[in-house]
């Protein structure tokens, strides 16, 4: 099969691999379609903490069953999104012959043993620590697949993972409806919290992002939207009778962002901090402490959060096939990385191994 792997800083390799061999517990996935996320961004430029050269990159996936060794797993020809968290829980299951080393017996962290994985200690995902979706089949945990009905669209199947992200932040802000919500960032991951948001029954969602493209697909779904400036706390405390927002997300994770959103949010209002910082942010804790605010981190997704986004596709109830989307072979994938990039002409860019007529 053809595959991409992760060659260095700056560097993809293009490959011709045996297709994977699946053990006992797991399926194998013909990828329909992967998306770039900003980690893959960050692995490609060397900066990602864990990700070492030679890693098949790719954690946003879905595809079709081809082949299965697990009991009760989809039948072959099933739809599926990939849930790509690998937790030492999935580790102590895993059979021999796989990359990933299991923790020693009984020594799962405390987070796997009180049945929130999804914060591991020693949290990895395929795509960053196994082979993931930039190939033509991936060998996945049989656990890890959720199914979709057969008419949703393969591109939009593949828009489960960063949904799940969505999924997750809004669960985690406490959001019970009529709530005023403000979500920095208006890429792939803010753009989905706000729908996610607005779907679960938000007063209102302004958006904040600096880019004037972006601006333009928020005012598309029939958001309220705000250039990113000093002014913006300012204006949305002006749009809430002086109050601030009732729950802000910080869904950029740039330092500016940081620096606002205590300024944005209401007295006794909530902070969900979505976008992972690339470095600690200055953040001002004073106003946290004096306007009691509840500051919440929010890390990648539960299984019931993939399994929601997953329902939320199936049931169309966001009109994600509105979104701009842009595919690319894999055989292009340099020129998706670049697309991804540019953060314009596409909220989402995806890359399809397999080519249009061969499955």
């Amino acid at each position: 099969m053809r595959a991409v792997s992760w060659a260095g800083p700056g560097r993809l390799a293009h490959e011709v691999v045996p297709i994977p061999r699946i053990v006992d517990g797991e399926v194998l996935v013909q990828v329909a379609h992967a998306g770039i996320c900003g980690s893959d961004l960050a692995i490609l430029k060397g900066e990602h903490a864990r990700a070492r050269p030679g890693v098949r990159l790719g954690h946003e996936f879905a595809g079709t069953v081809a082949a299965s060794s697990a009991e009760g797993a989809p039948a072959v020809g099933t739809r599926v999104a990939v849930r790509p968290l690998i937790a030492c829980a999935d580790r102590a299951a895993v059979p021999p012959g796989r990359a990933y080393t299991p923790p020693p017996p009984g020594e799962s962290c405390r987070a796997c043993v009180s049945g929130n994985p999804h914060v591991c200690r020693s949290l990895g995902l395929y795509g960053v620590d196994e082979p993931g979706g930039l190939a033509e089949y991936v060998a996945v945990r049989a656990d890890a697949v959720h199914p979709l009905r057969p008419e949703v669209a393969p591109e939009l199947a593949a828009l489960a993972e960063p949904l799940a992200v969505a999924v997750h932040a809004v669960s985690r802000s406490g959001l019970t409806g009529g709530e005023n919500v403000a979500v920095f960032g208006g890429g792939p991951i803010g753009l989905l919290t706000a729908l996610v948001a607005r779907r679960r029954g938000a007063g209102s969602v302004v958006i904040v992002e600096p880019n004037a493209w972006r601006r333009g697909v928020a005012e598309r779904f029939g958001f309220p939207v705000l250039e990113a400036d000093a002014d913006v706390p300012a204006r949305i405390r002006a749009g809430t009778s002086g109050d601030g927002a009732d729950i802000v997300f910080d869904s950029a994770g740039h330092p500016a962002v940081a620096r606002q959103m205590t300024e944005a949010a209401r007295i006794q209002g909530t902070i969900v901090i979505v976008g992972v910082h690339k470095t600690p942010p200055a953040v001002d804790l004073r106003t946290v402490n004096f306007a009691e605010h509840r500051l919440v981190g929010a890390r990648v997704y539960a299984r019931a959060d993939f399994a929601a986004a997953v329902d939320l596709i199936e049931d169309d109830a966001l009109g994600l096939a509105e979104l701009p989307l842009r595919t690319f072979p894999l055989d292009e994938v340099d020129g998706a990385f670049s697309a991804a990039a540019a953060g314009e002409g596409s909220v989402k860019v995806l890359i399809a191994p397999i080519p249009e007529g061969a499955e």
